[in-house]
């Protein structure tokens, strides 16, 4: 991968984009520190098809069940008494 300082890629960005579609991803530093890669569309599209689904997404899906998540069973906890006050 090549690295683009921030100020280079912001002056020359069609050069960076073709570089990306044409070599894979590119990455972007600032002051020194990588900040940033830019991807090409289809490789950016398969990663995003291979991220596990969050939370939000596997309980707002049809596919929602409890069974598939990781819920402990309720009632076998230990409660504590309460102090006595006198």
């Amino acid at each position: 991968m090549h690295t683009w300082p921030v100020q280079d890629a912001k002056a020359r960005f069609s050069e960076f984009l073709d570089t990306c579609l044409k070599e894979g991803p590119q990455i972007v530093t600032r002051r020194g520190a990588e900040a940033a890669v830019l991807v090409p569309l289809e490789q950016w599209q398969r990663l995003q098809a291979a991220a596990r689904p969050s939370l939000k997404e596997l309980l707002l899906s049809a596919d929602a069940r409890t069974d598939t998540l990781a819920v402990p069973m309720r009632g076998r906890a230990k409660r504590r008494t309460p102090p006595v006050l006198r």
